[in-house]
């Protein structure tokens, strides 16, 4: 009965605080934005009929070079990529940057 009175330490927090405690949330955050252009990616390919060869092609690269762009748990492929990879299917890629509300504002001293 004496851990049921505890309480647990993560209650009320949001899953972005318990992954920042853990110190994971960037790279579950990057994991996240990849799967998420990996998909569109595909999901582009397949609507304009497009297979790995001829992407590839479109892209002026390999195919296993393709393959690491539309592996979702590849991190390492650099923006320019991306890019290629976007407009291969009629697409562009958008960035930008969204101020943490949950972080104070840094200011330069």
């Amino acid at each position: 009965m004496g851990n049921a009175t505890k309480g647990n330490p993560h209650a009320g927090s949001s899953f972005d605080d318990f992954l920042k405690e853990d110190g994971i949330f960037e790279e579950v955050q990057a994991r996240a934005l990849k799967r998420a252009l990996a998909e569109q990616l595909d999901d582009a390919m397949q609507s304009g009929k497009l297979s790995k060869v001829a992407m590839a092609q479109r892209m002026a690269t390999s195919r296993s070079q393709l393959d690491r762009v539309l592996d979702p748990s590849n991190l390492s492929i650099q923006l320019d990529t991306l890019i290629k990879a976007a407009s291969a299917v009629g697409r562009t890629v958008e960035i930008r940057l969204k101020r943490d509300t949950k972080r104070p504002r840094v200011t330069a001293a």
